[in-house]
């Protein structure tokens, strides 16, 4: 039989896996090193068990291992369905998944190490990094060639934005990782001092930007008209808040660097840019929950309805948080405290955690012939569990951080400090505890998605289905319920 005839559900089977394993293990090192703050004993004195070696191997597997995992899963899905073809190639797209399950061993086993480049989000040294462009070139070339060949003249708005992340990141990635190496497993920026710190943060959070935003908002315009059945609320300010988001993010990242050694002017362009960045973020989100209109019943008893639209609650929570943080002023008090700890787990656990969770949720039974998932009771649980575990991280992590800002900045009517870092530490205790019990709680529902995507999995295969016969031009089969021109 032609291949050419169907879908390829293979690479998407491999990638759902792939997210849900790495998303055990990620959330895993997370526990270890947050009850590692509370309890330093926990390293066991062996130096591939300090917080140091692992809180970037944590970074890594949630973004890189988990994140990037269910970003191929889910693009992979939505650019053969709304192009109504089978994917550019068969070889390539196989090459992306080892490829990308190797960057993320390679990770696994040099992070621990002690191999950095002690770049936040750009930690691993230059053969690895060389390793992710090349991945990453053939994985444009496997979604813009299935773009390219596709059947409708119209290209569906969240194909839009999983390419501009993949551009995105490409640029993001080989523009920050330029380096000399020195050895096999060591290298020095090609930059320097206070501009490599610009371009490291440039980068940095355009990664938030493009990784942990835009590849998810395509998520959104897919799979939340799709499990409501409902068209989405507004397409046309679907297409606005891709422009506007993808040429505001762009600018904010010089926030991180307030106070430094930065242009002050570069810093306010940051905090400008931020501030601006707030309109289109609530627009998507604002359209993405309207979604739900005359549909809202659906939410009593459809958990995986839950978690898409929670997400974007979170998604819409954090992206006020940040723009108001990136004020000088407010940042005077936040920055290095945990309350900036808060935000980013406010958006990795409560916005890309649950928007992955309920587009995986949707793609396994599907990819496993099944009607559903082997229980749906287990969705319900694995979801108000990570919504009491975000709550209690991130509402101790504010408590926490707000209180460490205010007592570093307490002074004495003679000028001394009224506290001492070691005060502001144990003070802080309690809430590394509540931080612990609170990702225990996301670590558990990580678990029992694992169990129930087994359960749902277990005894079947891939079985790519048959492309549905359509007219040239002819978008109106798969896309009625996503799209609404």
């Amino acid at each position: 039989m032609d291949s050419s005839l169907n879908y390829n559900y293979k690479i998407v089977r491999q990638f759902a896996i792939a997210t849900v394993l790495w998303g055990v293990v990620g959330m895993l090192v997370g526990v270890f090193i947050a009850a590692q703050l509370a309890w330093p004993a926990l390293n066991f004195d062996t130096p591939w068990l300090t917080y140091g070696r692992l809180r970037p191997l944590h970074t890594n597997a949630v973004i890189f291992a988990f994140g990037i995992s269910g970003l191929f899963a889910t693009s992979y899905w939505v650019v053969q369905r709304t192009c109504q073809v089978r994917l550019f190639s068969d070889k390539l797209a196989a090459f992306t998944f080892w490829g990308w399950q190797l960057v993320i061993l390679c990770a696994a086993v040099s992070l621990p190490l002690g191999y950095t480049r002690g770049k936040e989000y750009a930690e691993l040294e230059w053969p690895i990094s060389i390793l992710i462009a090349v991945v990453w070139v053939a994985y444009a070339v496997v979604f813009f060639g299935t773009i390219i060949k596709r059947k409708v003249q119209h290209i569906y708005v969240a194909n839009w934005f999983f390419g501009g992340f993949i551009l995105a990141v490409a640029i993001l990635h080989i523009v920050n990782g330029m380096s000399m190496p020195a050895s096999f497993m060591k290298s020095y920026s090609m930059y320097a001092g206070v501009q490599d710190a610009m371009i490291q943060w440039w980068y940095g959070h355009n990664a938030v930007g493009f990784i942990l935003t835009a590849g998810y908002l395509g998520m959104v315009y897919y799979f939340i008209p799709k499990q409501a059945e409902r068209p989405v609320y507004s397409y046309r300010l679907s297409i606005v808040h891709f422009w506007a988001l993808i040429f505001t993010y762009m600018w904010a990242g010089p926030h991180h660097l307030h106070y430094t050694a930065l242009p002050d002017w570069t810093q306010s362009l940051g905090m400008v840019f931020s501030l601006i960045l707030l309109a289109p973020s609530w627009g998507g989100m604002i359209n993405g929950i309207m979604t739900l209109s005359g549909a809202w019943y659906k939410l009593r008893s459809d958990p995986i309805l839950k978690f898409l639209i929670v997400s974007l609650s979170f998604y819409g929570m954090s992206t006020f948080e940040g723009p108001m943080m990136s004020i000088k002023t407010i940042n005077s008090l936040s920055h290095y405290t945990d309350w900036t700890v808060a935000h980013v787990h406010a958006g990795a656990l409560g916005w890309v955690g649950f928007i992955t969770m309920g587009s995986i949720y949707y793609l396994i039974p599907r990819l496993s012939g099944k009607k559903q998932m082997y229980s749906v009771g287990l969705i319900d649980l694995h979801f108000w569990l990570a919504t009491i575990g975000i709550v209690l991280y991130i509402a101790s992590m504010w408590i926490a951080g707000v209180m460490q800002g205010l007592m570093w900045r307490a002074v004495n009517p003679d000028g001394t400090l009224t506290y001492t870092f070691v005060e502001g530490v144990k003070a802080t205790f309690p809430y590394y505890v509540i931080r612990v019990t609170g990702g225990s709680l996301y670590l558990t529902g990580m678990l029992i998605m694992a169990f129930n995507t087994w359960k749902t999995m277990a005894g079947t295969k891939s079985v790519d289905q048959p492309i549905p016969a359509l007219k040239p031009h002819d978008h109106a089969a798969e896309t009625s319920a996503a799209v609404h021109a």
